[in-house]
């Protein structure tokens, strides 16, 4: 009687808020038919013009560029205008010198913090750890908010399998499914639970669709892959961040089906809206319109009409929509309704922000001096920062003791404005910790640090400018590249340990950032290499954006620990981990390649009906390389510790159940070893007989767990027929009835291996 009580009561809550929300719907849908039936073509036109914000001059807004089209009602919104005294300068010129008084929006790649910069995206992905990245995104959209934005581009959702991308540094990795609960938490953090609130900022999901997939890895390339991969394989996350309720979303660069995304309507509005019931406002990328020009599908007005036609609402910087929509309109090839439609969104978008009962809400001074970069904000970032660390090898040298000397070399050990990694442009980066600050505060005076550079990033002085973009510089040394090794090894053999910083600069991964090497450059390779000769225990801290070819660092260095780019606090967290203050928990969310002829590789690949055999060598007429094995050189989930973790045999409650029901395995995991640790428990599920060829692994759920030395703890999954489901040839999303192989590991790799069937 109670439970039904308590059934009756959730019901009753349920339809009191469908009917509040019902309410509030109605009262915004009369307020913007009000206001639309007041607008002119052309200033519904202005609103779905993005442009960026230029140079404004607090206390000089009306006199700047951008200031004339505000009043005319020209503009919807601006981004990359940063600072609230700013932003109220241009709100102002919108609600008191327009016509209409319609307050503009504020956008900025807010993509893993703001002032206060947290991991790189796929450097947080590693966590695991959705309290945490959903923590990030909150942080971030109170300072943005604070700082006049009320509108982030993130989270950035591609799955993507080619490192070559240097824009996997900005996603979380080669998995869907790890991928749709980050993008749930990223949604959730930045939009809380009312848009309306000041230090809330609306969320935009990028970029859709299939970005990450980029022929050759290079940025903006063409991508072409069939319907039931997207389904399977790559829509997952951008799904899972509308039904978390993300207000809009981007469209990407790349064509899909051979349309431009931004014009293809059956990704923006068959898809997008129709399947998945998305119901925010879509805008472009960066000029996305008239890159279409250079696609081959016409000229500015024609590409412009399509996108409009796809479904696409705002127009970021390009300005077609401002400048041909209203001779498309006269000449037929777009429709009132389309134009109204669009314009309705963006109103929408500003309505749910709160912005028409207060066009300043985001523009509290106070607030900008006290919620921005505070202690608690970096306190928590350096935590996360530890927690995304990978630890990918450790022959007992890690951790190391804060006492003796310590030779602390490389390009990136004292490269502060690197610290934060790519697309942070909110960020003061001399404020960032670098490794060199954070070992020198951790030891105090019980140890000696001595550093040197040891070498360039390259050789290359013009790849190593273009690396270190958007004020960045890691200072080139001009001297010798033998002056500086001599230097380096002078310090190396005083002391009794070596920590390397080595790897990418913040811009060699990122954005327009593609490599075809994706080895640590040659003149770092060398400089280990040296290192390694003084006989003296060294460990890498590998600064990357994406997976590198590793082999020769993992036959040859006895610690590696791949940190990223930590953020901010990025130097105070590498000295927690190094010096066993933290145990790293990190666990990788894209794989490591032995070599970059394997590339894509990834764990959830489909088998041939030429497999290799496990454990064996090179087999002819089998699907295999002739010179190295098709293993990655680290596989995904991995991570270690500086503890160990057991895992006792798989159990399963029942061998087999039918749609509606569930049935629970579990495991039991123990820390085996002498120090407290985190394990993320993963669980993988292989579909063995399908109507179509499924992978040979697909991860299905997992758990951080925090184990004591000694303790053991029993981690349970709940399996239904939901988690077995996948899209057929017709895009049905179906579970099909057969036998299944169930996985619980420590990694995709290394697992205890189960089996069950589902009946009909």
């Amino acid at each position: 009687m109670k439970v039904l009580r308590i059934m009756l009561l959730l019901c009753l809550m349920a339809a009191t808020g469908a009917m509040a929300q019902k309410a509030e719907d109605a009262k915004m849908n009369k307020f913007i038919s009000a206001l639309m039936k007041k607008m002119t073509l052309e200033e519904k036109l202005g609103q779905l013009n993005l442009p960026g914000a230029g140079d404004i001059t607090t206390g000089q807004a009306s006199s700047a560029d951008i200031a004339g089209k505000i009043k005319e009602g020209k503009v919807g919104g601006l981004f990359n205008i940063k600072s609230v005294e700013k932003i109220r300068d241009v709100q102002r010129v919108a609600v008191e010198q327009s016509r209409l008084k319609i307050p503009l929006l504020f956008g900025m790649d807010v993509i893993h913090g703001y002032q206060t910069v947290f991991p790189i995206p796929l450097g947080l992905s590693c966590s695991w750890d959705m309290a945490l990245i959903e923590q990030s995104a909150r942080i971030a959209a109170i300072e943005a908010s604070a700082d006049g934005i009320n509108w982030t581009f993130s989270p950035m959702v591609d799955v993507s399998r080619d490192p070559r991308w240097g824009r996997m540094s900005e996603g979380n990795g080669e998995d869907p499914y790890i991928g749709a609960q980050i993008a749930k938490a990223m949604v959730k953090g930045y939009q809380g639970d009312d848009l309306a609130k000041n230090n809330t900022i609306l969320a935009c999901v990028k970029h859709f669709a299939l970005y990450g997939a980029g022929e050759a890895g290079r940025d903006y390339n063409t991508t072409d892959m069939s319907r039931i991969r997207m389904y399977n394989e790559y829509f997952e996350p951008y799904k899972a961040a509308i039904e978390a309720g993300a207000g809009s979303v981007m469209t990407s660069f790349n064509e899909v089906d051979g349309i431009p995304a931004s014009a293809n309507k059956w990704l923006m509005t068959d898809v997008l809206r129709k399947q998945w019931g998305f119901n925010g406002m879509v805008v472009t990328d960066y000029t996305a319109i008239n890159e279409m020009v250079d696609h081959g599908l016409g000229d500015l007005k024609t590409v412009s009409a399509l996108a409009l036609q796809a479904g696409v609402d705002m127009d970021m910087v390009g300005e077609g929509f401002l400048t041909t929509l209203k001779q498309s309109l006269a000449e037929k090839k777009v429709t009132q309704q389309q134009i109204d439609m669009a314009c309705r969104r963006i109103l929408e978008a500003k309505y749910k922000l709160g912005l028409f009962d207060d066009p300043y809400r985001y523009c509290d001074v106070q607030r900008s001096k006290t919620e921005i970069f505070t202690a608690e904000h970096r306190k928590a970032a350096r935590a996360t920062a530890a927690q995304s660390f990978v630890l990918l090898k450790n022959n007992n040298v890690l951790p190391i003791k804060k006492t003796g000397t310590i030779a602390l070399i490389g390009p990136l050990a004292d490269a502060t404005l690197n610290m934060t990694g790519t697309w942070s442009v909110a960020a003061d980066f001399e404020k960032s910790v670098s490794v060199r600050a954070g070992l020198q505060k951790a030891v105090g005076n019980n140890a000696k640090i001595l550093y040197a550079k040891g070498s360039n990033l390259t050789a290359d002085s013009v790849l190593e400018a273009n690396s270190t973009m958007f004020g960045k510089s890691l200072g080139r040394d001009r001297r010798s590249p033998e002056a500086i090794l001599k230097e380096a090894l002078a310090i190396a053999n005083q002391s009794d340990v070596i920590v390397a910083a080595l790897g990418e600069a913040a811009e060699m991964s990122g954005e327009s950032s593609s490599r075809t090497d994706i080895e640590i450059p040659q003149i770092q390779k060398d400089l280990l290499q040296a290192l390694l000769k003084t006989g003296k225990p060294v460990v890498l801290v590998l600064f990357t954006g994406r997976p590198l070819v590793l082999n020769w660092e993992e036959e040859n260095v006895p610690a590696i620990l791949n940190v990223w780019f930590g953020g901010s606090e990025a130097g105070d967290a590498i000295a927690d981990v190094l010096f066993g203050d933290v145990n790293p928990s990190g666990k990788l969310t894209a794989t490591f390649p032995r070599h970059l002829g394997q590339v894509p590789l990834f764990y959830n690949h489909k088998n041939t009906g030429r497999p290799i055999e496990e454990g064996k060598g090179f087999q002819k007429f089998r699907s295999n390389y002739l010179d190295v094995p098709n293993d990655p050189l680290y596989p995904f989930g991995f991570g270690l510790s500086y503890t160990t973790f057991s895992y006792s045999d798989v159990k399963l409650s029942k061998a087999t159940f039918k749609p509606g029901e569930t049935i629970t395995a579990s495991v039991t995991v123990t820390n085996s070893g002498s120090r407290e640790g985190q394990e993320v428990v993963q669980l993988y599920i292989r579909d063995l007989v399908g109507s179509v060829t499924r992978p040979v692994k697909e991860l299905k759920g997992f758990q951080k767990i925090n184990l004591k030395a000694g303790e053991s703890r029993e981690v349970t999954f709940k399996i239904s027929a939901d988690d077995l489901k996948f899209y057929n040839s017709d895009l049905k999303f179906v579970a099909e009835p057969g036998d299944f192989k169930l996985f619980i590991g420590t990694n995709s790799r290394d697992v205890k291996e189960t089996a069950f069937t589902l009946t009909n």
